[in-house]
């Protein structure tokens, strides 16, 4: 195995100068009325969801880059702050042959400028996740946790690392489950929805349409949301505010698990960008004292309700 701490990986992305891309938490009911200035049937939907989600036992929310990687960015901060346990099966190592082809044509956001191929990198991205992950299970307070996400999400090479680790499971779990569909297993209900797509009819051209474009020219689609959260065996729980007043305000990524796997939650406006929830209790474990100073989030996603751009 490569020395992955030797393994020098020129990242390439735009706005990767030494920023933060997860803010400070900041109170949700003041943020929605700063961002939704107005009084058009959308504002007020979008200030009405707010003011639900704020009555549900969350009292702030962290802007969250708003590039094509938001989505995963958002899950894995909360991964990172949250996590109680280490699951089992991050420590499945194996690559399969299906995965192993596939791997040839990974798109990193990097310059080759380093020895070994994609296989290795992404072995050595699944490293410092799994280090990660371990480091934020036995941190002893919310402090501690903090502290890891701000040496994390600060824009430079192992944010992406651990995002494209993110995306290596996600299409590990898509190539175990198309062949659990072949074989007349039992799969989650998302997986027709995920196959049935003329551009992802197996994993093959889910990863050649879709899952390489993820981080660069698109974000992940509402049905891959649920394999995200099904490849980490998280519920992401996603409140969702354009969807206000409706049954679909909360959903749930995936939806068959909600008894037995950790929840992770988010905010999301319009399906396309992800904010990061904070409870009230995890709040309050934060005096003004130790409050984190972050910068605000560069390369914000743009709406024409915007008044500040993140």
């Amino acid at each position: 195995h490569r020395d992955c701490d030797k393994l020098n990986l020129f990242y390439s992305a735009p706005n990767l100068e030494d920023q933060n891309s997860v803010a400070a938490p900041e109170s949700l009911l003041p943020y929605g009325e700063r961002e939704w200035k107005g009084n058009t049937s959308k504002s007020r939907l979008i200030k009405k969801g707010y003011e639900a989600v704020a009555q549900r036992s969350y009292e702030s929310l962290r802007r969250v880059r708003g590039d094509n990687y938001c989505a995963l960015r958002a899950t894995l901060f909360q991964i990172l702050s949250q996590s109680e346990k280490l699951p089992a099966w991050l420590q499945d190592t194996d690559m399969s042959q299906s995965e192993l082809d596939l791997l040839k044509q990974w798109r990193f956001p990097v310059d080759h400028k380093n020895e070994g191929g994609a296989v290795e990198q992404l072995e050595c991205c699944l490293k410092r996740l799994r280090k990660r992950w371990q480091e934020a299970v036995q941190c002893a307070s919310p402090e501690e946790k903090e502290h890891i996400c701000q040496q994390v999400f600060v824009g430079q090479n192992e944010e992406y690392e651990l995002l494209e680790a993110l995306k290596f499971l996600m299409l590990r779990t898509a190539v175990q489950l198309h062949s659990d569909m072949e074989k007349g297993s039992q799969v989650p209900e998302f997986c027709w929805l995920l196959f049935a797509r003329d551009t992802s009819k197996c994993p093959r051209s889910f990863f050649t349409n879709h899952l390489r474009h993820v981080g660069f020219s698109g974000g992940l689609e509402q049905v891959e949301m649920f394999l995200l959260g099904y490849s980490l065996q998280q519920t992401i729980q996603v409140y969702r505010l354009y969807k206000t007043d409706t049954e679909e305000f909360i959903t749930y990524y995936p939806d068959d698990h909600k008894k037995n796997w950790p929840y992770l939650n988010l905010i999301t406006e319009d399906d396309r960008h992800y904010n990061v929830l904070v409870s009230k209790q995890l709040s309050s474990k934060f005096s003004k004292s130790v409050r984190p100073i972050w910068k605000i989030p560069s390369g914000g996603h743009t709406q024409e309700r915007h008044i500040t751009q993140l």
